[in-house]
């Protein structure tokens, strides 16, 4: 089985911004120019995809379905861990048709091999994949936002399904309504955050399990960017394009960077992370990750 990470795309040909569940999407701009604004979308897509590759990974590209334009973000479908898959229960109406495409997608999944299980939200427990619930492998333990979108109950679901830990993280604001939006764990153990996106006691939570030396307090103009919203493959980045200060905060930190110009879907609200998930996550120590010592969290 090859070592290369696989990750899932969505092909594009359904997207389009015409409505808005979060202070990000902009259906007016988008109708002014639909046409030119999906060629756009459909070339940033295959970019991404180009962009992933060269980073080292294999792509699923899986179809969408008409009438749910927000399926080209799989981040939301799923948490995938170890061949397992809790798929997600959205939220808002406008979302909530995705479930089953999704599920077909999964099921065919798992009859080629490259997943072995699956398992839904309890009904009445909202939970966005894994934009709300991120592996970080330097540690061991998924980060797992709640509050506009995902619902605290599902975070004993997770534990429960998974069996590894999960750090609760509440959400402070509606521009981040999932944690990918303002969070990112990198291989080397840092934590790239907006501070002002998480609660009070979200904050107090990860400065008890990160040492700050690790930490990397995000800006807005990173949020307004959607740069924290990113892969990290090994010692890259992928991310839509940045700005100079962020690129060298990261490249001192030894990482190298691969931008795309992702604007048709920062439209909805979405950046790299959004648009991927990746399938072959398992729970063993990634060796590109961290050191245990390095990474190890206070008791």
């Amino acid at each position: 089985m090859s070592s290369s990470p696989l990750v899932m795309m969505v092909d594009p040909m359904h997207y389009e911004v015409s409505y808005a569940i979060n202070p990000w999407m902009t259906p007016g701009q988008w109708a002014r120019d639909p046409d030119g604004c999906r060629q756009r979308a459909v070339d940033a897509s295959l970019q991404l995809r180009d962009a992933l590759v060269r980073a080292g990974c294999r792509i699923e590209w899986a179809p969408g379905s008409a009438g749910w334009p927000d399926m080209v973000f799989p981040a939301n479908a799923a948490v995938v861990l170890d061949g397992r898959v809790m798929m997600a229960r959205f939220r808002h109406p406008q979302r909530q048709g995705e479930e089953a495409p999704f599920l077909a997608i999964f099921e065919s999944l798992r009859e080629r091999g490259l997943i072995r299980q699956i398992e839904r939200m309890p009904e009445g427990v909202f939970q966005e994949g894994a934009g709300d619930c991120i592996w970080d492998a330097a540690r061991g333990w998924f980060w797992a936002g709640f509050g506009p979108r995902s619902s605290a109950a599902s975070l004993d679901v997770l534990r429960d399904y998974f069996g590894r830990p999960v750090v609760p993280l509440g959400l402070a604001s509606e521009r981040c309504y999932h944690l990918d939006v303002c969070f990112l764990p990198l291989s080397g153990g840092e934590i790239l955050y907006l501070p002002d996106a998480l609660t009070p006691q979200a904050r107090d939570e990860l400065h008890r399990r990160v040492p700050a030396s690790l930490l990397m307090p995000a800006t807005e103009e990173d949020l307004r960017h959607f740069n924290i919203n990113a892969v990290n493959v090994g010692r890259t980045i992928v991310m839509s394009r940045t700005t100079a200060s962020l690129r060298e905060r990261l490249e001192a930190r030894g990482y190298a960077l691969i931008e795309v110009d992702l604007s048709p879907f920062m439209m909805s609200g979405g950046g790299a992370y959004c648009m991927t998930l990746r399938l072959d996550r398992t729970s063993r120590q990634d060796p590109a990750a961290a050191s245990p010592d390095q990474a190890r969290a206070a008791a």
